[in-house]
Order: C-alpha cells, then structure tokens, then sequence
C-alpha cells in the first residue's frame, strides 16, 4: 500500500489560509492527490480527510432504496455521513460485487463528524449491489449495499 505523502508546510499553509478567511475548511488538488484541511468553527484542530474517489454513480432511487431496505441482506447506514469506498485514495475498494465477504468484514466507512466509522457485514454471503459511491452523502436507515 503506498503512503500519501503530504509536506507539512502545505498543511500548515492552509490551516493559515482558513483562520485568515474565517473558512471551515479548504481543499487542493494536483495530479491524482487531494488535501482537504478543515477545522472546528469553535476552535483551531486542523484534519486531513480521504478525498472521494470518482467510481460508478449509484444506481439507487428513492423507490429502489425503500423496497431494498425490508431485504434481509440490506446493509443500513447507521448513521447520516458521507461514505467511503476505500481506506485512503489509493487503496482497492474494501468490497466489490460479486465479492463473498464473512460477517463482520468491513465493507465501506462512513465519515461522520470527522470520524471514519467501519461500516460491517452483518451476516456472510455475496455483495450483490453496492448503492453508495465514494464521496456521497448518506441518511440514517439508507440502504448502503446488498448481502445475499
């Protein structure tokens, strides 16, 4: 797995930029590496997040999303975030489907007040819809993938 490689003067660069403007947070891009560096309004902690990965466009509609959540397979979101596929830009995905996973497995994390939570497998079997892609906004209950 390679590492990011990230210059702490940059960091320390755009942490000056947000307290000079009064902004929650700022990102940067150059080649194939992001840096998003954003901080609490209430206080000065600077963070570095994954940046989303551009991957297929969910396939899901309200519709969809509502019938999907009485299958027994459905995995939920727990929680309002933002859902990551990978544990950093240039990781593989944790699941793909077609993939067979063992309960307990992580499948995707889910970043919620600047905490990546590992989202698991409830049960083993094989992915058959992964509904969320890297970077999108996820709702409480929302139907993430599909175990069967």
């Amino acid at each position: 797995m390679s590492k990011l490689l990230v210059d702490a003067e940059v960091i320390r660069a755009l942490a000056d930029i947000l307290t000079e403007t009064g902004l929650s947070e700022i990102e940067i891009a150059e080649k194939d590496q992001r840096i998003r560096v954003a901080r609490n309004l209430g206080g000065s902690t600077v963070v570095a997040a994954p940046a989303a990965i551009a991957g297929e466009a969910p396939e899901q509609t309200t519709q969809q999303s509502q019938d999907l959540s009485k299958n027994p397979g459905a995995v939920l979101s727990p929680m309002i975030g933002v859902a990551y596929l990978t544990a950093d830009p240039a990781s593989p995905p944790f699941v793909t489907v077609g993939q067979t996973v063992q309960s307990g497995q992580v499948i995707l994390l889910i970043e919620a007040m600047k905490t990546f939570n590992q989202i698991r497998a409830h049960k083993s079997g094989k992915i058959t819809r992964i509904l969320v892609s890297a970077g999108d906004p996820v709702e409480y209950g929302e139907v993430l993938a599909v175990i069967e």
